[in-house]
């Protein structure tokens, strides 16, 4: 029988044809193929893709979560999380960031991307904007679009930060259309942090244009130097009216794969949000919500453990990019990521940051992420969250790189 093959194009939703493959999963799929035949040969890819802790989850949270197991606390709970998560996250806010919360403000999802993407479904009807600050993380603006909204990118400063006089451009031409600004500091994926003086200036213009914040603080606790982590909410009743602060356990304590993540917010903010979890996820893990319990309550030694783990890597990596001629790179003062200008290496076969990644890649086994992901061709993001050993082995491959480039 020969039947004429279906275009199944023609019958998918115009807003999921439009959204992009994720660049890191992406990048990780092919990453995994170069370095299963290169490990055949007694060699491997350098990982400086993807951002997740190369430290294992701490024992007493695998412990919780296996307790958690034993006594059946595997079914279905609230579906923005237990009461004791919740308590915790309370607790948590009110401990190191001086925010007061009640258990009503509190929504737990199954990750901060997760709970990125309800706030976008509960905000955003058809062509609302969206403030998106470049450099951004991959996927705000998917997750914009995935609700068909629009994203609008801000322009950064020297600083890789806001640009606040291209900030009040765009809300003086849009004006009533936008509904959030994202503002995601420490920065995935530069690494800046925003100071008291910077956050309050951001935060009164959104005050004065009703702009809600969308505040991404899932780096919190990797800050280095003399930086400070400021949770914008803590600027005053008007600026905590208008912002979510969004934290997960995944960066903090090692626990990617668990998926947890929350958000603290208005209390009628946190009730739609509910309507979207009741129809959705039903509910985050159960025993991952036991182990997030743990997490938040327990032992804080691992944290500070891994945090100056990173500082020393920061430190290595960024003195090593900046010895080789042709990158610059500020100093990223939390996350785990340096993101170095690469620009100068744009000639012959190498036009843009996907080529300078992608012959990174195949020809000195290094993977990176390509700025243009993130909103801007010159640069690339590098992860330091794998070990010093790979790191000086990635530096060593990387200078070679380019030298060969500028010959």
């Amino acid at each position: 029988m020969n039947e004429k093959p279906v275009d199944i194009k023609k019958y998918l939703s115009d807003r999921v044809l439009k959204l992009e493959e994720s660049p890191t999963f992406a990048l990780e799929k092919k990453v995994d193929m170069l370095d299963g035949q290169l490990k055949a040969k007694g060699d491997y890819v350098v990982r400086f893709g993807i951002g997740q802790p190369d430290f294992n989850t701490p024992d007493n949270i695998k412990d919780a979560a296996k307790t958690a197991i034993d006594q059946n606390k595997t079914k279905y709970t609230a579906s923005t999380g237990i009461k004791e998560l919740k308590q915790a996250i309370v607790d948590k806010l009110a401990r190191d960031n001086k925010l007061d919360y009640g258990l009503e403000n509190i929504f737990v999802g199954n990750g901060g991307k997760q709970v990125l993407d309800a706030i976008m479904r509960a905000f955003i009807n058809p062509q609302d904007v969206i403030l998106v600050p470049r450099p951004y993380w991959v996927s705000y603006t998917q997750q914009v679009v995935l609700s068909e909204g629009i994203p609008l990118e801000v322009d950064f400063n020297d600083l890789l930060k806001i640009e606040v006089v291209h900030l009040k451009s765009l809300i003086k031409q849009y004006e009533s259309r936008i509904k959030c600004l994202i503002l995601n500091s420490p920065s995935n994926p530069t690494g800046a942090v925003y100071n008291l003086k910077e956050l309050k200036e951001i935060a009164q213009i959104c005050v004065e244009n009703n702009i809600f914040i969308i505040s991404d603080e899932v780096y919190e606790k990797f800050i280095f130097g003399n930086a400070e982590h400021i949770s914008a909410a803590g600027l005053g009743d008007e600026v905590k009216n208008i912002t979510l602060t969004v934290n997960a356990v995944s960066k903090t304590y090692a626990m990617t794969g668990w998926r947890i993540g929350y958000i603290a917010a208005h209390q009628d903010i946190i009730s739609q949000m509910t309507k979207i979890q009741d129809q959705s996820a039903s509910n985050p893990c159960t025993p991952a919500q036991w182990a997030a319990v743990e997490a938040l309550n327990g032992d804080q030694e691992s944290v500070e453990a891994m945090r100056r783990e990173y500082e020393k890597r920061r430190d290595y990596i960024y003195n090593r990019l900046n010895g080789i001629d042709g990158i610059k790179c500020s100093l990223p003062e939390g996350a785990f990521y340096v993101f170095p200008d690469v620009s100068s290496f744009y000639k012959g076969s190498v036009k843009n940051s996907f080529d300078f990644s992608s012959e990174l890649l195949e020809k000195a086994y290094v993977a990176v992420v390509p700025g243009a992901a993130f909103g801007d061709d010159r640069f690339v993001r590098i992860s330091y969250a794998t070990t010093m050993d790979k790191i000086k082995e990635g530096m060593d491959r990387i200078e070679k790189f380019c030298g060969s480039l500028s010959r």
